[in-house]
């Protein structure tokens, strides 16, 4: 009989030799210069980054723990360093639509200094207009205005008095203005005095009044000229005052920058400003003549815009880079919409909210201009408004600031509306598959403005450049974090440690966080003994410790088999059973978990029953494999007869949901041994994938799944019998990273560990006897495991062909029709129902990502 091939002790495990290295600890090796296994990665963010054109901002796509944030960072900073410092970036006011401010482009971190320049400007301005409004020149030149004034108004009035004597009448002052009244005698005539004159002579005096009043208006109206010329010789002095006094100040920045038109034109707007609006900055004057019209009485009340009249002069800059040495890069840790876009802010003044362009606050994209913007785009996308804020931006190539409630139409009100500003910024999204599969189907911009992929693998090949970064990458992180430096045999056990995590023997892990927590730990434990190296026992004592925080339940669930409330046998043999292995995942911990597997055949046509799908207690994987077992059946032993028989398979005593199909050729083994009569070994257990043709496939979690049943039969009461071990894929053979405790066990001949290629191989070893091939005339040897399963098979065909028709089948409850060849309509649309979520076989097993079309 020929058996599998069993694994020795040294296939079982890759143990790195530390010798390779000429380092005595990671004190004595260079730094790390570069990234660590992401090649691919590294060359697509590269071209994203390079490329010029729209719309090639990269997606970055990998596992957490990956370092996808820190990697790209640096690599963000490097390529920064070589580029120019962008423009600083502000906002003034805009006098012609005060609810408009415009976006002014300033030196590449000269902002500040600019707004310093022009408060001081202000300041100076301030003092020198207060003085010369204060000063003599101007009183001088005010009263000479004024005293012209008063002698024009005297003389119409001496004219207007002297025509109004001639006339018999007087001009009387009364609260309610100048007045004409009748004169007798040098004596104002009174009302009674006045209607006891002859009629003759009132008309008389009626019509000189009417022709005075008349006159009176006339020299009025000339007075209110007189007045009204009077202010603007008034507002025109103060206009050519403060031109004149404020010109010197801005002559010396207006040259300074006069290779920045948006500077220059906003200081020529404020100094055109403060010379028409001279009346804001000198005290305060009593206006000339007639009182200040209603509408001026109405603005006076209103609060005022800005604390002093120079406010609404100053610059407010938003974008700040004096403190670059390149182009910036902005990590937004919380991108919402206002932290992403910018927001107008508000201040309570006399019981309302009020804004001005002073209260414009930056967003991200604002100061990431002309350099990168790093977001994740999970955090992203449960922001509102967010990530479309970001689409409109990008795809607009400025940056709008609006309120939330405006870009949601919540709210109707006047708000500010300041001006897009230009932008120029590469965006790089960190995020997993899903996020990106999600937004390629259902966002038809993300495509467009996303066009350049960058997946981070999570493992590298085992090779010595490979081993050597890791000591490196080891070096600096003590360096970093200020921790004991490993020697070799540490470094040697973080090495197997990261291909542990990956679960091959080819391969390093490039979840770079996962082993820099292995570093600190070990250091830690290195401190608590005393050690000036960490030394491997301080890397062991490090990863026990971690299992043993997590390991509870795993300790739970072993107490329990051990003690026979979970039912699995390590010892003996029994037909139509079988140890299968399942994996748990919990968390950041996995487990593998031995489960009983049984088989119970017998007549009828119902076909292979899977009772945790019936039980609706399996996934679809599952259930694709169950049914592979049908086509295996069919394809070896029905060639010659029709496939007649009622099967039955179940994971005993498993209440959660069942998923992957690594089971499969446990189930197979099952089925085989009820049909043979034959019992199966059950210290050995078993995980594979079968497909029709009876090839074993890999599975996931090998090393786990061995780990846990050494374990279970470890702590049972007889021990480890030199009996027991595991079937595993011959695939997997060098994806196992085993413990040290279970090579120990199998070195010594206590445990065992075989690899298997087929379904023939596996039933050899499991039962004792020959799988059996056909011959020549196509039997089996009648003895075989074939053999007595195509007896059985036989067997059970002749005695349902001789039992009854069809009719009494019915009768009976039996189905019709040829059961084995498939489920029918109704169990189907029961199998498309997803399972309940339980505990899963493989963990990692999982369907492909969806294609374009789905």
């Amino acid at each position: 009989m020929t058996l599998p091939a069993e694994l020795t002790a040294d296939q079982l495990r890759r143990h790195y030799d530390p010798a390779q290295l000429p380092y005595a600890s990671t004190a004595d090796a260079p730094d790390l210069d570069g990234i660590i296994g992401q090649e691919r990665a590294t060359r697509a963010i590269e071209f994203g980054l390079d490329i010029p054109y729209p719309g090639f901002n990269v997606f970055a796509t990998g596992p957490a723990g990956a370092g996808k944030t820190s990697i790209i960072s640096r690599f963000l900073e490097t390529k920064a360093a070589g580029r120019p410092v962008p423009a600083d970036w502000g906002y003034i006011h805009n006098f012609s639509q005060p609810d408009r401010p415009m976006a002014v482009r300033l030196p590449p971190g000269g902002g500040r200094r600019l707004q310093n320049q022009t408060n001081a400007l202000l300041t100076q301005v301030a003092d020198a207009l207060k003085k010369v409004f204060a000063g003599d020149p101007y009183a001088d030149s005010r009263h000479t205005l004024e005293r012209q004034l008063d002698q024009l108004r005297t003389e119409r009035f001496k004219q207007l008095d002297k025509q109004v004597s001639e006339r018999g009448f007087a001009l009387t002052q009364t609260p309610a203005g100048i007045v004409l009244t009748p004169v007798k005698d040098s004596q104002p005539l009174t009302r009674e005095q006045y209607n006891a004159l002859p009629e003759a002579e009132r008309a008389a005096l009626n019509e000189q009044g009417q022709m005075l009043q008349e006159e009176l208006e006339r020299t009025l109206r000339q007075v209110q000229e007189l007045e009204s010329a009077a202010q603007d010789r008034l507002a025109n002095l103060d206009r050519e005052i403060t031109a004149t006094t404020i010109q010197p100040f801005f002559a010396p920045l207006r040259e300074e920058y006069a290779a920045w038109p948006d500077v220059a034109k906003y200081l020529d707007a404020v100094q055109a400003h403060m010379a028409q609006n001279a009346d804001h900055f000198k005290p305060a004057i009593e206006a000339i003549g007639a009182s200040a019209a209603p509408g001026d009485v109405v603005a006076a009340l209103q609060p005022p815009a800005a604390a002093t009249p120079f406010d609404r002069y100053r610059l407010n800059v938003i974008v700040d880079n004096s403190a670059l040495h390149g182009a910036p890069v902005v990590i937004e840790t919380n991108p919402t919409y206002a932290n992403l876009i910018g927001r107008v802010e508000m201040r309570a003044e006399i019981g309302t909210l009020v804004t001005d362009y002073r209260f414009i606050k930056p967003g991200a994209l604002h100061r990431a201009n002309g350099g990168y913007l790093l977001l994740d785009a999970r955090v992203l996308m449960r922001q509102p408004l967010a990530w479309e804020g970001l689409k409109q931006a990008l795809r607009n190539k400025r940056v709008r600031i609006e309120e939330s409630s405006q870009q949601a139409a919540v709210l109707a009100t006047t708000m500010l509306t300041p001006e897009p500003i230009p932008l120029d910024v590469k965006v790089v999204l960190i995020g997993d598959l899903p996020t990106y599969y999600l937004l390629y189907a259902y966002d038809e911009q993300f495509e467009k403005l996303f066009k350049v992929r960058a997946d981070f693998a999570v493992e590298m090949p085992w090779t010595q450049e490979n081993e050597e970064k890791i000591v490196r990458y080891i070096r600096n992180r003590c360096e970093e974090f200020g921790l004991p430096h490993f020697d070799m045999s540490a470094v040697a056990e973080v090495v197997e440690h990261s291909a542990r995590i990956v679960e091959d023997q080819r391969k390093l892990t490039t979840r770079f966080a996962l082993v820099s927590d292995i570093i600190q730990e070990a250091a830690f434990w290195a401190g608590r003994a005393g050690h000036t190296l960490v030394t491997s026992a301080d890397v062991r004592k490090a990863i026990d410790e971690r299992i043993y925080r997590s390991s509870q339940y795993e300790e739970r669930l072993r107490e329990a088999i051990v003690d026979g409330a979970i039912m699995v046998d390590t010892a003996g043999a029994v037909t139509g059973q079988v140890n299968g292995l399942a994996v748990i995942q919990l968390g950041n911990y996995e487990l593998g978990r031995p489960t009983r597997i049984t088989a119970r055949t017998f007549q009828g046509r119902s076909g292979v029953i899977n009772i945790e799908r019936e039980a609706r207690l399996s996934g679809r994987i599952h259930d694709k494999g169950m049914l592979i077992l049908s086509g295996f059946l069919g394809g070896r032993y029905a060639q010659d007869k029709p496939l007649s028989l009622s099967a039955s398979i179940a994971f005993e005593q498993s209440y959660d949901g069942v998923d992957g199909d690594s089971a499969s050729s446990t189930e197979l083994y099952a089925l085989l041994s009820s049909l043979a009569e034959l019992p199966i070994k059950q210290g050995i257990a078993v995980t594979g994938s079968v497909n029709q043709q009876g090839q074993i496939q890999a599975i996931g979690g090998a090393t786990a799944k061995i780990e846990g049943f050494f374990d279970v039969c470890r702590a049972m009461p007889g021990g480890l019998t030199g009996e027991q071990g595991v079937i595993i894929p011959a695939a997997n053979a060098a994806s196992l990273m085993l413990r040290n405790d279970v090579i120990e066990a199998v070195a010594a001949g206590q445990f065992h560990v075989w690899s298997v290629r087929t379904v023939d191989e596996g039933i050899a070893l499991l039962t004792g006897v020959e799988a059996g091939a056909r011959d020549a005339a196509g039997a089996y040897p009648p003895d075989s495991v074939n053999g007595r399963v195509d007896r059985r098979l036989r067997e059970l065909a002749d005695q349902l062909a001789r039992f009854g028709q069809p009719q009494r089948e019915r009768q009976d409850g039996e189905p019709t029709g040829d059961a084995a060849a498939g489920p029918t309509a109704d169990e189907e649309e029961a199998g498309d129902e997803p399972a309940p979520p339980g505990e899963p076989d493989l963990p990692g097993e999982q369907p492909e990502p969806p294609s374009a079309a789905g």
